[in-house]
């Protein structure tokens, strides 16, 4: 995903200037270690279900404030340092912004997207 090309073209949209006064971005990247117990991973599988994360952002669509939410998931087999998934929550006020990113990256991360770790060997 282009960034700022992504948040060149939500910004250009007419409604944007009388809904938005935040933009919160996730970024979610590779790492090189493992959450279990920090063992050197070498790569990651992902498979992100497209159907799932389109729901999921349709219902937090209706939360309050909210302009839009844009989600890109990549599937593959990816390096530490890669991206895998960009969610940007626009909306009115972050009292309302941030709570949305928060539960729905939760939800997406436990609902939506199953990794496989490739451990390197000790």
């Amino acid at each position: 995903m282009d960034l700022n090309k992504t948040l060149k073209e939500l910004k250009s949209r007419p409604d944007f200037t009388d809904n938005v006064g935040m933009i919160l971005i996730h970024n979610g990247t590779v790492r090189n270690w493992s959450r279990k117990n920090r063992a050197k991973v070498s790569a990651l599988k992902v498979t992100p279900d497209s159907e799932k994360i389109e729901t999921l952002r349709q219902e937090y669509l209706q939360s309050e404030g909210i302009f839009d939410i844009i989600i890109k998931a990549y599937s593959g087999t990816f390096q530490p340092g890669d991206d895998l998934l960009y969610i940007i929550v626009a909306g009115d006020i972050r009292e309302n912004i941030k709570p949305v990113l928060a539960e729905l990256l939760d939800r997406v991360k436990a609902e939506a997207i199953t990794k496989q770790e490739i451990i390197l060997n000790p």
